[in-house]
């Protein structure tokens, strides 16, 4: 399983995924599910992955190998004129990916079924954030949702619903981003640490700060620790049940 947040703030985006894939309880690996391509000055695209790993897999290298090799450049998501239009050829792509490895084509049931989380900021437009579906249709991010989340959503979802301010700094976001990744892990073992991060200011067209938070991180013990003190506390201070 995995869980992946990507959210929007004034000041631009942040995203967060976690590393885990499993195929049973006696087959959990680490994988990268956050990748990033950028031209300094012009554009940041972050791609958050959930699901079939190889279907992932294959998506990413796709998408990777027209920014690169001549032959395949096109469509490049790269080229792409608008945040809309890289949306568009990430869908078609996974669309494609999975129609070429399940039996009968597109099925929503499909074991090699994924989603992805897109986020970024091409020049002479604002940030944006799509969540695509693996039928290779997506929305987007706006006022009203401001957030999205893949994989294991449930557990994560509350704190985020309670707490998100469009207003909040960075700093504050990713503190609410960790005590929701560490509910989620707390309920799940399916989802798990490292977590990697990334901040993608408004109007930098690059990478403002990424970071890989790793299990014996003392920020996130710290974080969760607290969490865990300021529940019990609170429950402790609500008034009691009286039959």
């Amino acid at each position: 399983m995995t869980y992946c947040v990507g959210m929007m703030l004034d000041q631009g985006l942040v995203m967060m995924s976690d590393t885990r894939t499993n195929a049973g309880v006696d087959n959990i690996s680490t994988f990268k599910k956050m990748f990033t391509w950028e031209t300094p000055g012009e554009r940041i695209l972050t791609v958050m992955t959930a699901g079939n790993l190889a279907t992932t897999q294959a998506l990413v290298s796709l998408l990777d190998e027209r920014t690169k090799a001549p032959e395949d450049r096109e469509p490049s998501i790269l080229s792409a004129p608008s945040m809309f239009q890289v949306a568009r050829l990430v869908a078609r792509t996974l669309k494609d990916v999975i129609a070429d490895n399940a039996d009968e084509g597109q099925r929503a049931d499909s074991a090699f079924n994924a989603t992805v989380l897109l986020g970024g900021q091409i020049k002479g437009s604002a940030p944006r954030l799509f969540l695509i579906y693996p039928e290779g249709n997506f929305i987007e991010a706006g006022a009203e949702t401001p957030f999205f989340q893949i994989g294991e959503t449930k557990y994560g979802k509350p704190i985020l619903v309670r707490a998100y301010d469009p207003q909040m700094s960075f700093e504050e976001a990713v503190k609410l981003m960790l005590v929701s990744f560490d509910s989620t892990v707390k309920a799940n073992l399916s989802v798990g640490l490292p977590f990697d991060l990334q901040v993608i200011e408004k109007d930098a067209y690059k990478v403002a700060f990424q970071r890989r938070i790793t299990a014996d991180d003392p920020y996130y013990h710290e974080i969760s620790t607290g969490w865990g003190e300021a529940l019990k506390a609170t429950l402790d201070g609500l008034p009691g049940f009286s039959f």
